[in-house]
């Protein structure tokens, strides 16, 4: 069976897969984020793609059946295509991450609890040429945590940007922003920019976003619109630490009537952070019903999640895209 909306909706409500390294090709362990540090890989089915964190423990299974990668969920074929060889963290981006350290204790994020790399721009510069000679290289995107501060951070996202514009692809940033970073990002060659709110319910953000202030990244992401436009910002808004869909839908508009397209990402919470927040990974009905709403309100606002060249949108593999797979 190829994976329609409803399948994908399933799989990414679990997040997880038993299978044997064996079945699977070229994977690179992400750096930054929620998922730091876990080992995932791309499947692909039909038109559509997902991520999935292999885990022994999880009611999906893969197993190979005649060259396809086949999933089975209660030893019933629940959908079967191919695994998709990676470039730098998905399929056909360079997604690099320059510090996998920061300073902020995010509870839902375990980049502060791995003590990661500080990459140096000659080893970035290294990476993208690496993907690049791989083939295939349609973005490049840049993220971070941060090393010691945001300015900081966005000082070495400006050195690499103008580095990376001799490749021709569409560049995309994501870092914490600063008063100037969407003006001096833009300057250097970025094409699209995101500055993650994490949760627009004021009271989880209080309670498990230990980082600047909302209202900040708010302005600095109105400000963004400005510079780059409609359909080139974006924003990472979590779902499952206890917001009611009512508020997903209310602060999603606030978003999308700005501008701004934010991503539903479904919470998971790494073994690092065990007991530091309650969250419950969203099931497949909320994530169907919430896609549907964002769908609604980005073409009310004329927003295409499906235009967008870099980072999370196009890859599509974390996510349901309202515009590509529903």
């Amino acid at each position: 069976m190829e994976m329609n909306a409803e399948i994908k909706a399933e799989l990414i409500s679990i997040g997880a897969i038993d299978i044997d390294s064996s079945l699977l090709g070229r994977i690179t362990i992400p750096t930054a984020g929620p998922g730091a540090g876990g080992k995932a890989f791309f499947f692909r089915s039909g038109k559509r793609r997902v991520r999935l964190v292999m885990d022994e423990g999880s009611p999906l299974r893969a197993i190979r059946d005649n060259g396809d990668i086949v999933i089975l969920k209660g030893g019933r074929e629940l959908v079967r295509g191919t695994i998709e060889e990676e470039l730098i963290h998905c399929p056909e981006q360079a997604y690099i991450t320059m510090s996998e350290r920061c300073i902020y204790d995010c509870k839902f994020c375990p980049v502060p609890r791995l003590d990661g790399k500080v990459k140096s721009t000659d080893e970035l510069l290294a990476l993208v040429e690496e993907a690049h000679s791989l083939g295939n290289m349609k973005g490049i995107s840049i993220t971070s945590g941060v090393e010691e501060s945001p300015e900081k951070e966005v000082e070495r996202a400006l050195l690499l940007v103008r580095a990376l514009r001799k490749y021709n692809v569409p560049i995309g940033v994501s870092v914490y922003p600063t008063k100037d970073s969407s003006r001096l990002l833009k300057e250097a060659g970025a094409s699209e920019i995101k500055y993650n709110v994490e949760t627009m319910d004021r009271e989880i953000y209080d309670r498990y976003c230990k980082k600047p202030p909302l209202d900040f990244t708010l302005q600095c992401l109105r400000d963004a619109v400005s510079i780059f436009g409609k359909n080139y910002v974006f924003t990472n808004f979590i779902v499952g630490l206890g917001e009611t869909d009512e508020i997903v839908e209310e602060q999603y508009e606030e978003l999308a009537k700005i501008g701004v397209i934010p991503i539903l990402r479904a919470v998971g919470v790494h073994p690092l952070r065990f007991g530091e927040l309650e969250a419950e990974r969203p099931t497949k009905e909320r994530l169907l019903k919430l896609t549907k709403m964002a769908r609604r309100i980005l073409d009310k606002y004329g927003l295409d999640a499906g235009a967008a060249k870099t980072m999370c949108l196009p890859c599509t593999g974390c996510d349901l895209n309202p515009h590509i797979d529903l």
